[in-house]
């Protein structure tokens, strides 16, 4: 299960929200090994792309550096699809690199992006998909 805050919650989707109609992405950080998602930090979509996104390589080698400085991991990896369902495309499969991560998809699709969304966690592990639930809390 997927535990988060309100907040950080609502900044994810705000973040969909305005990046649409381009998938949005991005990382929640925590203290490594507490699997706690704390640190919001939004990505850009190299890409700039409605079906597809992608890290841009040398952001994400320095968000890896400052993580391992601030002994962090990316306890949430999220984007957004525009015009699907949230769920993990193949190409998402084949990109999910962190095993104990969250990957948290937001679905803008059919809204325009003004919502409602469609917010899901799931596992991604060896290509194999695991919805999980999400509880949202004011506060750990």
């Amino acid at each position: 299960m997927l535990t988060i805050t309100r907040a950080l919650y609502d900044r994810i989707v705000a973040h969909a929200r305005e990046d649409h109609p381009d998938e949005a992405c991005g990382i929640v950080a925590g203290p490594e090994g507490s699997g706690r998602p704390e640190r919001f930090i939004p990505m850009l979509n190299a890409a700039r792309s409605p079906t597809f996104y992608e890290f841009d390589s040398g952001d994400l080698l320095k968000l890896y550096r400052e993580l391992d400085d601030n002994d962090e991991e990316p306890v949430v990896i999220y984007h957004s699809h525009t015009a699907t369902e949230a769920y993990p495309s193949r190409t998402d499969v084949s990109y999910a690199g962190e095993p104990g991560a969250h990957y948290v998809l937001v679905s803008t699709a059919d809204t325009d992006g003004a919502g409602p969304f469609q917010f899901r966690s799931f596992r991604i592990v060896d290509g194999g998909i695991t919805e999980e639930d999400v509880r949202v809390v004011d506060a750990y």
